[in-house]
């Protein structure tokens, strides 16, 4: 069966989800991954999706196109996958971020992350508070070769210089 990546943005607005995913089902296709999310007030979807084999391209680019009309959203678009890793990382660990909000906080926890091997398989920012905004930052991570006491030190020295709270934690059984 072919898979695809398919994303989509936009305005949001209800039946979104719905629209994406009846196209890809009248076709015969299955959702095997998704991450949907608002941001802003924009709908943003990432899907990993398999079609019989007798769909053709032109068919997708059909079908997803006119959801995209219909809808009014800012973009649709579908690439070809090669074949898929057998397993993606798994997280084992929760990383809670929170500080003053000021530029570069993402890129100094994820680039000392990067540099000791850490596979970031979740992340999620948020700016809350009202006069004195604080931003919070979660991510799911997956280790690999470093030590959690590696990256809690790692993160320590970043949450120094840039006046970040910041811990990690092991992920439960119940997370999903």
């Amino acid at each position: 069966m072919p898979e695809f990546a398919v994303t989509a943005i936009g305005q949001d607005r209800p039946g979104i989800v719905a629209a994406i995913s009846g196209a890809l089902f009248e076709l015969g296709g299955n959702i095997e991954d998704s991450q949907m999310s608002i941001l802003g007030g924009h709908f943003a979807v990432m899907l990993i999706v398999s079609t019989p084999a007798s769909v053709s391209r032109d068919q997708l680019a059909t079908e997803l196109g006119a959801v995209r009309e219909r809808l009014g959203l800012e973009a649709i678009t579908f690439n070809d996958l090669d074949e898929l890793p057998a397993a993606a990382p798994t997280p084992s660990h929760v990383l809670s971020v929170y500080g003053s909000d000021h530029p570069g906080i993402v890129h100094s926890v994820t680039a000392a992350l990067a540099e000791r091997g850490v596979n970031i398989t979740d992340l999620e920012t948020r700016i809350t508070g009202g006069d004195e905004p604080v931003y919070a930052m979660i991510m799911e991570i997956a280790l690999g070769n470093a030590t959690a006491a590696a990256i809690e030190d790692a993160l320590r020295e970043v949450g120094g210089r840039h006046g970040l709270e910041v811990s990690l934690r092991p992920i439960g059984d119940d997370v999903l």
